[in-house]
């Protein structure tokens, strides 16, 4: 039973199919307007805006007039520009000096993609030869090319069915990226740009004005679609967010599919205040009924940036004040002088109706015109100047292939030439319109530029004009302002989030809109410099930042400076130290001979005075912006001379001890081994042979330590052992020196190095006692300070214990600075060590030694020999 039910409704069905196919070829052509000629074009235009909805899926019949509704002004003006303009080129040269003419045929889209294709079907119905033979009525002679449609999505319809024939097409509005395919639309040329070029110039628009939070409005259909997802994608490439994308109907038949629509994206639009612009692909009529129902309710200013669609569109703010809606700024096609299309509409014959076509007849009975005088002003206001300049470029390229292609061969009949010759030919036509060379690209596409344009009211009639402000140029990507009114739009915000400022970067939630985020300040040591950032950048090693900078700050070199007031004070101590030792040394030089200089030592006394000098001028090498010589040098020089200054002291201390305190069993095997210089050569040689495994192997060197604001240059010791074995060993040696002196401390008051000798060295130890751990605990700049006043309190410690104590007896007790004076004191002082030695108990011989020769051989050399030994048994 199933089997023979679909049986018999492929039967009914392709019965019906029968009987369209035949009422297609006897019924009358779709109303359209003619005009005879040698070519005949056709012509594609919106004359109606909807059908009447009469879907019957049994009962298919082409559309008849009826079935058109809402005629639409502009439309019909674009129409009668078509003959305007094909009126002009056959009275041009380049037809009538070969005698040809050039016809057409209008037919009506109604807005509607079947109504196109009938019209098509109508078009290429008289190529075919059956149907010649079956209606001789018809005119047999081929369309050679259409011109139109306006609709993308019917363009779209359109160019496929010519597509079989290879029939030209030329769009005067249609800008679907998808027409720029020449492999699906081989036949389809335009006179405008593509919508690639459109949103490219509304995304660089958005961007200038750092618009980055913004509303689509678009059609359901193939045009509407495409264009938002060419403005999606580009917008996005350029940090452009869409806040939401209403898609309305594209077809205008279903008024209560339309108002659901319109109605929701009202309150889309009030639900979304943070969105102060708006771009619309969609169709005029639909904008109107959009601003409608945005009119009276609480609304902020916006921003409508609208395409070619409605940009000059005016009139559908009739009902509505501007100024409750916002502003518009429009992208339309680059345009020429329609001077001459406006004196053909003032010049129309409305009173002979017979030679009237059926849309001029019906405009005219349409109750909102009324007489001739309205209707022509109707004309006139809807009169779009680059539509009409676009089909005027339109026809005369097929007016011009026209001529190249007749000038070569008969064109008088028609059978004779084919539409693919034209659409050959058409490729490779280059022509000049006002001065300007026009040539299709290898997309087909005509690349004008577009206009921008600004609505504005006018103050005493209170009409709406489209105010050109700007132009896009489509190879440079660029605005080109004619007048600065885009000034006032720079109150207008349209983002999500506010911008982040300089020292703060965007951190966008997981799931979120790119374009809504919140502003985090950037860390320590890193910045951003410009508003909404991503992250922030981080500061080279010589930079710093606080948190939040917008810039890094050259972080500045930090040393013991000379200009530092500590620096002047321990120079300034140091150098008094220097001139101290000049004068000691002046004084000890002139009282060479005198028994205190050669109690002190004689000769080792200068030795110490030119030791000391070297660590007073080691002080200079720790201020300073150091560098690798100075380094190296300071700690050796200071090493050395200061090495040098205990070995002399300790050879002091030993005599001392070798005359008074040893024992009488080991003293003259200690007194062989007594050989001063050569102790000091000893003592020195190993700090020189530290000093010099320590500069071979490791040695100090400059270092820059990067702190946060500042890079601190200081000496690296290189290797912090050889350092601290370098310390060590003078530290032994003045130990040494200490124990030595200590026991020889009671030795006679007047001249008592031993005492002398024990404070000097006790300073010392306590300054590395102190030191040490200053110094391990101590970093910046003040750190070689430290160093610094180590050497200073030891210099000054041997100074003011070794040889002031000397000059005050040389300058102001001259009576003890003689030899009677220095014998005397010896001689008491070994009375007294002989008394305290009689109340020991005898258990054996002691013996002391009082030998003034070795503590002050060059003082007494005539002592008698009488003094010389003292034996108390």
């Amino acid at each position: 039973m199933m089997y023979h039910l679909v049986l018999m409704n492929l039967f009914l069905m392709f019965s019906r199919l029968k009987e369209v196919t035949e009422a297609s070829l006897t019924k009358p052509s779709l109303p359209e307007s003619t005009a005879p000629g040698d070519i005949i074009i056709g012509g594609l235009f919106p004359i109606h805006e909807a059908v009447e909805d009469n879907t019957n899926l049994y009962s298919i019949s082409p559309p008849q007039r009826s079935n058109c509704s809402s005629l639409y002004a502009r439309g019909l003006t674009q129409s009668l520009a078509m003959i305007h303009a094909v009126e002009v080129a056959n009275r041009s040269p380049m037809l009538s000096n070969l005698n040809i003419t050039v016809g057409y045929r209008i037919q009506d889209t109604c807005s509607d993609v079947t109504t196109a294709l009938w019209a098509v079907q109508d078009f290429t119905r008289s190529s075919s030869a059956c149907d010649v033979a079956t209606n001789s009525s018809l005119d047999a002679k081929p369309t050679m090319a259409i011109i139109g449609t306006s609709s993308s999505e019917i363009s779209i319809a359109v160019a496929r069915e010519l597509n079989l024939l290879l029939i030209p097409q030329i769009s005067y509005a249609s800008t679907a990226i998808i027409l720029s395919d020449k492999s699906r639309f081989p036949a389809f040329m335009r006179t405008v740009p593509s919508d690639e070029y459109q949103t490219r110039a509304m995304v660089k628009l958005l961007k200038d004005r750092k618009w980055n939070w913004v509303g689509i409005i678009t059609t359901d259909g193939d045009y509407g679609r495409s264009a938002m997802e060419s403005f999606v994608d580009q917008a996005a490439q350029e940090g452009i967010c869409a806040a939401f994308k209403q898609i309305l109907p594209d077809s205008l038949a279903d008024k209560q599919k339309l108002n659901t629509s319109i109605n929701q994206t009202v309150n889309t639009i009030l639900n979304n205040p943070k969105v102060k612009v708006v771009v619309s692909f969609a169709k005029s009529s639909q904008m109107k009924d959009l601003f409608k129902g945005l009119y009276g309710k609480v609304f902020n200013r916006r921003v409508w940036v609208a395409s070619d669609n409605w940009s000059t569109a005016t009139k559908i703010l009739e009902e509505v004040n501007i100024t409750d809606i916002g502003d518009v700024l429009g992208f339309t096609f680059k345009s020429g002088n329609v001077t001459s299309f406006k004196h053909f509409l003032k010049d129309l014959q409305f009173e002979d109706e017979e030679n009237l076509n059926s849309f001029l007849k019906e405009f005219l009975e349409d109750p909102n015109v009324g007489n001739i005088t309205v209707a022509v002003q109707k004309l006139l206001e809807n009169t779009n100047p680059d539509m009409v300049f676009s089909i005027q470029l339109a026809v005369t390229v097929v007016a011009k292939a026209v001529a190249e292609l007749c000038g070569k061969r008969q064109c008088k009949n028609s059978t004779d030439i084919y539409p693919w010759q034209f659409l050959e030919q058409m490729k490779n036509i280059t022509i000049e319109m006002e001065g300007l060379n026009y040539k299709f690209s290898t997309s087909g596409n005509i690349n004008l530029g577009y206009d921008v344009l600004l609505w504005q009211e006018n103050e005493l009639n209170k009409t709406l004009s489209a105010l050109k402000i700007a132009e896009y140029n489509i190879i440079t990507g660029n605005f080109t302002y004619i007048h600065q009114n885009l000034s006032a739009f720079e109150n207008v915000i349209s983002k999500c989030s506010n911008s982040c400022q300089p020292g703060e970067f965007k951190k966008t939630a997981e799931g979120q809109h790119t374009c809504c985020y919140e502003c985090i300040n950037c860390s320590e040591n890193y910045y951003s410099n410009n508003t909404d950032m991503v992250q922030c950048y981080s500061c080279e090693k010589d930079e710093w930042s606080d948190p939040r900078s917008s810039k890094c700050y050259p972080k500045t070199y930090e040393y013991f400076e000379w200009n530092s007031g500590l620096a002047i004070v321990l120079l300034t101590l140091a150098a008094l130290g220097v001139l101290f030792l000049f004068l000691i040394s002046a004084i000890f030089i002139y009282q060479r001979n005198s028994p205190v200089v050669k109690a002190a030592g004689g000769p080792l006394c200068h030795l110490i005075l030119v030791s000391l000098l070297g660590s007073f001028v080691s002080v200079v090498f720790f201020v300073g912006e150091p560098c690798n010589m100075t380094c190296k040098v300071r700690q050796v020089v200071f090493g050395l001379s200061f090495t040098l200054c205990v070995s002399c002291i300790l050879v002091k201390s030993l005599k001392i001890l070798l005359a008074f305190q040893i024992n009488l069993e080991s003293k003259e095997h200690l007194t062989r081994l007594y050989k001063p210089y050569v102790i000091i050569c000893i003592c020195t040689g190993v700090q020189v042979i530290i000093c010099t495994v320590w500069l071979i192997l490791h040695s100090p060197y400059k270092d820059k330590v990067p702190n946060p604001k500042v890079i601190l240059i200081k000496c690296n010791e290189g290797s912090n052992v050889a350092f601290g074995v370098m310390l060590a060993y003078i530290i032994l040696l003045a130990l040494v020196c200490f124990s030595f002196a200590y026991k020889g401390r009671k030795l006679p008051q007047k001249y008592n190095e031993a005492k002398f000798i024990t404070f000097g060295m006790l300073i010392y130890l306590m300054a590395c006692v102190i030191f040490i751990p200053v110094h391990v605990t101590t970093s910046g700049k003040y750190l070689p300070a430290v160093e610094m006043v180590v050497i200073l309190i030891s210099n000054y410690g041997i100074l003011s214990c070794h040889f002031l104590p000397k000059c005050y007896i040389i300058i102001f007790k001259k009576e003890h600075n003689t030899r009677d004076a220095f014998l005397k004191n010896v001689y008491e002082y070994s009375c007294r060590s002989a008394e305290n030695i009689r109340g020991l108990s005898e258990t054996k011989p002691v013996y002391i030694i009082s030998n003034p020769q070795l503590v002050a051989a060059e003082n007494a050399p005539h002592v008698s020999a009488q003094k010389e030994k003292q034996t108390v048994t």
